[in-house]
């Protein structure tokens, strides 16, 4: 990469730097740490929940699913677009007003609200282990799309770096610079997708024709993906819509319900159509690009080769196969922010739920803040070292996702459904969901009906048990 490339690139990460050290200076509570104020517009809540959402590891993790099955791949962020309205209409209205009522900074108090404080206190821990593996798998998303840009660094010292400068304006600013740096990365992502990735390989390739004529069979087609597989999709992201501690935190950042169902509105539509076929798009193109020959000094001989090895690389490798000198830092900056953006936001969830739901520290005062960076950059390092131990970015985030819905997705349908809800059903669903996911996961052995992923039964098994225990309880 050269020098200009680097010099950019450096720009950007002192960019959010500056960021985090404003908003370090600024906040007084941990309300202004964790929900910011809760004076935030639509606008930016709704490009941050995108952009936290989506981010890093759909980014890099769509690139894989255009690399080995096209443009069907996009169906995953549908189910996203689907989350997002659901959450608007049925969520939303129920829960921020009793946040702004009650003050509160976490998922799991507004669980306390109707279950109790075991059941507060279970779903602190669930969705802390759930957030900090998927802050993981972000910190990995970025270090392999740094090894894949440049070449002379190592994905050990890559994840340093993110893991680093991701960590240090988080801790330092809080959820006002994680919201506000969001805005602004996911507007530089868009532009890099739009005015200079997609076009550029599209050119390099040789247009339409060539794409056509260099693709396998069905990589055009929306139907090049099983019925099973868009299940397991669907189950795993819509209910994450009603139990992520980021929204969460992003509801009760909101003026009121109306900006926060603009802003749900906002993010379902960029998460599908925008982001879903610009990143299935790339992956695609990187697929055609291989099979070209176009990665054969990277050690990739053709595009089935690599997708049987790792096909999250060749998003990265083909933007550094097409882009010029100057446009390559302005588009790894690009992905670079969408990476951070979910990172930050998912590290600030972990955060907050050690904080307030398991330490249970409720002052607003500047020691309790203190307190709560300090816990942040530990909850950073240990992610940091979990993504040491993971390969596949999708794989590492879907299972975060699969182990928090499977605990949580059940009661949290209780609360705004049931007429009555008792707190001894919410806590045998949260872990015989989480306990039986974890089961079908490690031991892959076990079968599952037509394929389907362990959240499925997870889910299912927590339904069950919530409702005999319901009924026995009354």
């Amino acid at each position: 990469m050269s020098f200009i490339d680097i010099s950019i690139f450096v720009a950007y990460i002192i960019g959010v730097m500056v960021v985090g050290w404003y908003y370090y200076l600024k906040n007084e509570s941990n309300e202004d740490y964790y929900v910011g104020g809760r004076n935030m517009s639509s606008f930016h809540v709704g490009l941050s929940v995108v952009a936290t959402d989506v981010g890093g590891g759909f980014s890099i993790g769509l690139g894989g699913l255009g690399f080995v099955m096209g443009i069907s791949g996009s169906w995953m962020l549908f189910t996203g677009l689907v989350g997002a309205w659901l959450a608007s209409v049925f969520l939303i209205p129920k829960v921020i007003k009793m946040g702004h009522l009650h003050k509160l900074l976490t998922f799991p108090q507004l669980l306390r609200k109707f279950y109790g404080k075991d059941v507060a206190f279970l779903a602190g821990i669930i969705s802390f282990i759930g957030y900090l593996g998927f802050t993981s798998s972000q910190l990995l998303a970025g270090a392999k799309l740094a090894t894949g840009t440049f070449p002379a660094l190592s994905l050990d010292n890559a994840l340093i770096i993110m893991g680093v400068v991701a960590v240090i304006y988080t801790v330092a600013g809080g959820i006002k610079a994680v919201i506000y740096t969001d805005t602004f990365q996911w507007m530089l992502l868009m532009g890099g997708l739009i005015c200079i990735g997609i076009p550029l390989a599209y050119v390099k390739l040789g247009g339409m024709e060539v794409i056509r004529e260099s693709l396998p069979e069905g990589f055009l087609s929306f139907t090049n993906l099983t019925w099973v597989q868009f299940i397991n999709w669907l189950v795993t992201i819509v209910p994450i819509w009603f139990i992520g501690m980021t929204l969460y935190q992003r509801i009760f950042s909101c003026r009121d319900e109306k900006t926060a169902k603009k802003a749900w509105y906002i993010a379902g539509l960029f998460e599908y159509p925008v982001m879903a076929f610009m990143g299935v798009l790339l992956g695609l193109f990187a697929r055609v690009a291989a099979d070209m020959g176009m990665f054969t000094e990277f050690g990739f001989v053709s595009g089935s080769s690599m997708a049987e090895t790792d096909s999250e690389m060749g998003l990265p490798l083909l933007l550094r196969s097409v882009l010029p000198v100057g446009l390559m830092g302005l588009m790894m900056s690009a992905y670079f922010s969408a990476i951070m953006s979910t990172a930050d936001s998912c590290l600030m969830a972990a955060s907050g739920n050690f904080v307030t739901d398991i330490l249970g520290l409720k002052s607003s005062d500047k020691n309790v803040i203190r307190i709560s960076q300090g816990i942040t950059l530990v909850i950073g390092v240990l992610a940091i070292l979990i993504a040491y131990q993971m390969q596949n970015v999708l794989t590492l985030m879907l299972n975060s996702y699969a182990f928090m819905v499977s605990g949580l997705f059940v009661p949290v349908l209780g609360m705004l459904f049931a007429k009555r809800v008792k707190a001894v059903a919410a806590l045998a669903a949260m872990l015989v969901g989480g306990v039986s996911t974890l089961i079908f996961s490690i031991f892959d052995t076990i079968p599952i009906p037509f394929g389907f992923d362990p959240i499925i039964m997870g889910i299912t098994l927590s339904a069950v048990v919530f409702l005999a225990v319901n009924r026995q309880a009354k």
